[in-house]
Parts: structure tokens; sequence; C-alpha cells
């Protein structure tokens, strides 16, 4: 990491780590040490630890002890943790948007989406293109507390999606149950939306956990 400037410390740090974490820079279970961070950053520690504890509250770090702060591991139970609410959160996000908004205004919108996301050149980008999709639904959902319900984990599912991607996303068969949520706003059917919904996280939550075997 290079060295940044004296501003907004704490946020910098946080989005450097959180990043570094989420992209996988920072593998999984991997020590996150602070004086290392110091130097490679040219920074006091406060900054640093402060950063590390907003991390800690998102979960995505963990303190052990003797040990310190670790990238938080994973394991089959918090990966359809992770899934289950994230899924429960995105249902109640579409049922949302579906009685707010026209229609078709969500359907194109999501369409959109999809194309970007099956011409995404790399793992990375298809990550991307799916929390793309997802957001669609938040940005008319109206509803301030269930956005921020999400934000609290949604670094914990970007980095699901980004171990789904490195190794290996089905980009067919994704954009395939994407397509069928499009289909459902489209025809103003939440419980089709939801079925698809399901299993699109269902086809990461599998493959994160054969991966994690």
């Amino acid at each position: 990491m290079s060295s940044i400037k004296k501003r907004s410390l704490v946020d910098q740090i946080y989005e450097r780590l959180r990043s570094d974490i989420i992209s996988l820079e920072l593998p999984l279970g991997s020590r996150v040490n602070v004086n290392e961070l110091q130097e490679s950053l040219g920074v006091s520690c406060t900054p640093i630890r402060e950063a590390i504890n907003r991390l800690q509250q998102e979960g995505l770090i963990a303190y052990e002890n003797n040990v310190g702060a670790r990238v938080l591991t994973l394991d089959a139970t918090d990966v359809e943790e992770i899934t289950q609410l994230a899924t429960t959160l995105h249902c109640a996000a579409a049922r949302l948007a579906m009685a707010r908004t026209d229609h078709q205004v969500l359907a194109q919108e999501l369409e959109q989406c999809i194309a970007a996301f099956e011409t995404a050149q790399t793992p990375r980008q298809q990550s991307e293109g799916v929390h793309r999709f997802m957001e669609v639904f938040y940005v008319h959902c109206g509803n301030r507390r269930l956005d921020k319900s999400m934000l609290a984990i949604q670094g914990q599912q970007l980095l699901l999606r980004n171990l789904y991607a490195a190794h290996g996303m089905d980009v067919p068969a994704l954009a395939g149950d994407f397509r069928a949520i499009r289909r459902g706003v489209e025809e103003n059917h939440p419980e089709a939306v939801c079925q698809a919904l399901d299993a699109s996280a269902q086809r990461v939550r599998q493959a994160v956990c054969e991966h994690l075997r």
C-alpha cells in the first residue's frame, strides 16, 4: 500500500482495507498488523485502529486472543446465514420497489444491468455487475432502514460474490436468474421475483461452500 494524504484518515484507511478484504487481496484469515500498516501508510496507529474497529463492526475483521486482528474466516454456516439474511432483505426491497415504482421502469433498469453483467470482462466486474443489479431494488424501495440493514452486511455479501467470481462465476446461469427476476417485475409477480432471487443466492452459496471445503 502506498502512503496516503492525511485527509479523513479513518475513512481512507477503512475504505482501503475494506476494498482489500472484499477483493481478496487480503485473504480470509490473514493477520491485520497495525505496525505494518503504520509503516506502509505513513500514519499513526490511532486512525488505523479506528478503521479496524469499523471493519470489526461490519464483520469483516475479527479479534483473536493472543493473535490480534484477522480478516474473517468463513465456514458453511457463515455462508448460509449471510445468504439467508441478504435474500430476505433483497425480497423486501424488491416488493417495496415494485409497489412504489412503475414496473416497466424497473424492468428496463434491470435489463441494462443484465447487459452490463453479461459483458463484464473480469471477475471483479462480474461481482460488481451482480451488486448493481440488486442495487436497483434498494434505489427504488424508499425505505432508509431497509437500505441501512443491507449496508450492514453488504461487505460480507460482496466478499461471497468475489469468492464466487474468483473461482468461476456461472455467468449464463446467473443471467438466467436475473432475467427471471426481470420478468417477474414486468409481470408484477413478487413471488416469482423472490423465487428467482433465492435461486440466484443459492447458486452463489453452493459454489462458495464447495470452494471453502
